[in-house]
């Protein structure tokens, strides 16, 4: 078994399909992991060009979005503290139809590269979204050839996992983490995606109340049954 040495830096990998996934859903668990000098790797599998929101009033087209997508994502990553991004390339909207071995092939060779000790992808059934179901899938598959164990995890939208029978798990395959001294950074972030978050009033509504809209706990889900739960509480 090929596990991460625990005295070398921390390392956390985050493969996602479109800019602003990290943001949205799971920006507090980044800010905070971040804030601890976790070193974070970003993949994103499109640069979201396909997106139906082009800015408030519209500012953007097909052509001019993926640029756009592009600078936000790097302000959001520098506001979270992710210090590598990788896009992918892939048409927006269309990862499900790319070839699954191929896409495995890079996602595996970037984690053979990083060895991290966390990965973090989208659930292949409960992703919400084709683009996020096939980027889970190819992620769990190249985890399960990598010979890490344990660190495998899928991010989960608002509280759905707070109660997780309703989806078919128990609360011993959630991890819960507390995102509360972490709002300010996640609500930084939501507002370097601009052109997707205009539109969204609450966004722009001084800190204090902007923040009260989310959450103060991020939910995930253990992926790799192989290992014993590292903590219900913290992904490392």
């Amino acid at each position: 078994m090929n596990t991460p040495d625990k005295t070398k830096q921390r390392k956390l990998l985050a493969v996602f399909a479109h800019p602003d996934d990290e943001t949205f859903i799971c920006g507090g668990t980044l800010a905070k992991y971040g804030s601890a000098g976790v070193e974070m790797t970003l993949v994103s599998a499109t640069r979201g060009e396909m997106g139906r929101r082009m800015g408030n009033p519209p500012y953007l087209n097909r052509e001019t979005m993926p640029a756009a997508r592009e600078q936000e994502l790097r302000q959001a990553c520098e506001i979270l503290g992710i210090s590598r991004l990788q896009f992918f390339d892939i048409r927006d909207k269309t990862v499900e139809f790319h070839d699954a071995a191929e896409l495995e092939a890079r996602i595996g060779a970037i984690i053979d590269e990083l060895q991290p000790d966390v990965v973090l992808t989208f659930h292949e059934t409960l992703g919400g979204h084709p683009d996020h179901c096939a980027i889970g899938k190819a992620t769990k598959a190249a985890y399960m050839r990598s010979g890490l164990e344990g660190g495998l995890y899928y991010i989960s939208f608002g509280s759905t996992m707070a109660k997780p029978e309703r989806s078919g798990y128990t609360r011993q395959d959630i991890v819960k983490i507390d995102v509360s001294k972490h709002k300010r950074t996640k609500l930084d972030a939501f507002r370097a995606h601009r052109c997707q978050t205009e539109i969204d009033e609450w966004v722009w509504l001084p800190d204090h109340e902007a923040m009260s809209y989310f959450g103060d706990y991020e939910y995930f889900i253990v992926g790799d049954g192989r290992a014993p739960r590292r903590s219900p509480v913290d992904l490392f």
